[in-house]
């Protein structure tokens, strides 16, 4: 079984606590973990900020934070932080809805925590598939670049596809 407890402590998006379980529970089955026990948190830039400086030393807000907090018989257990009012600021850079930028973030944590990582090409493009596998299952399309969507330009290199955008956060 996997239980999801869901704390909103912002006011930027609004999102089903029903949407964010099964987002969730969609990343970790699609990674093949079927015994979890996580909490989302749904906070803001400087809340993120200060957790990302204290946790990480980077002093700067950041999308999603993932914690792991062990595994037991009951699956692994862990947190997902995510900044609702920066999925609600670069949304629309990227032609969807900030609840869909939300969703992903989300997914991204999950999946951190399942034991994908993304600091080297070939584990980023891994995490990149599973995203996109998992927001087509809870029914999303992702935008596609011809849409008018802008380039964000990340601090290594300038990406062009969707998916490709997300930084590593653990």
């Amino acid at each position: 079984m996997i239980s999801v407890s869901v704390v909103d402590e912002q006011t930027y998006v609004r999102l089903s606590r029903a949407r964010i379980v099964e987002a969730v529970r969609t990343a970790l089955e699609s990674a093949g973990l079927h015994r979890a026990r996580m909490t989302v948190a749904l906070i803001d830039d400087a809340h993120i900020q200060e957790l990302n400086r204290r946790f990480l030393n980077h002093d700067e807000p950041t999308d999603v934070l993932s914690f792991p907090m062990g595994s037991s018989r009951r699956g692994i257990e862990g947190e997902i932080v995510v900044s609702a009012q920066r999925a609600s600021a670069v949304a629309d850079q990227y032609g969807w809805t900030p609840e869909e930028e939300l969703l992903l973030y989300i997914i991204h944590g999950a999946l951190h925590l399942a034991g994908f990582d993304d600091a080297a090409p070939r584990e980023q493009s891994r995490m990149r598939r599973q995203e996109a596998l998992c927001l087509k299952r809870l029914g999303i399309t992702i935008p596609s670049a011809s849409k008018g969507r802008r380039r964000k330009r990340n601090r290594r290199r300038q990406d062009s596809s969707f998916l490709q955008r997300k930084k590593t956060v653990r």
